[in-house]
């Protein structure tokens, strides 16, 4: 599996970004898929992650309810919609993919994740 994340920018505090993660590669349905975003001298934190099928969703305490993750299988794409964008959202994003069987439970650990894409830079100003 591939990834190639894209749709970072620059955008106001307040304003919106949709990220997206492209995938190849025929196991892509089979993957759970994790965002995640490191800033300047942090550690890498999650973000959001959805299930292989899409069913599921879970979302980092601080982005609750103003970012939406979701995917669509027939495009191979995971989508990240931002909304409400803040200044100490400004990071790295990554997106990450890993294989699981269809009940596990969504991943959230950096270490469960066996795929990567490059990252994009999204900057929020004051």
């Amino acid at each position: 599996v591939q990834l190639q994340a894209s749709g970072g920018g620059l955008v106001q505090a307040g304003g919106s970004l949709r990220l997206a993660c492209a995938g190849s590669g025929y196991t892509f349905g089979r993957c759970g898929v994790g965002w995640f975003r490191q800033a300047p001298g942090k550690e890498r934190e999650f973000v959001a992650a959805i299930s292989r099928s899409g069913g599921g969703t879970t979302y980092a305490d601080n982005v609750k309810g103003r970012f939406t993750i979701s995917r669509d299988n027939a495009e191979k794409t995971v989508y990240l919609q931002m909304n409400s964008l803040k200044p100490e959202d400004t990071a790295i994003y990554y997106c990450a993919a890993a294989q699981m069987i269809i009940t596990a439970p969504i991943r959230t650990r950096p270490a469960e994740y066996d795929y990567w894409g490059q990252g994009t830079q999204v900057t929020v100003s004051s």
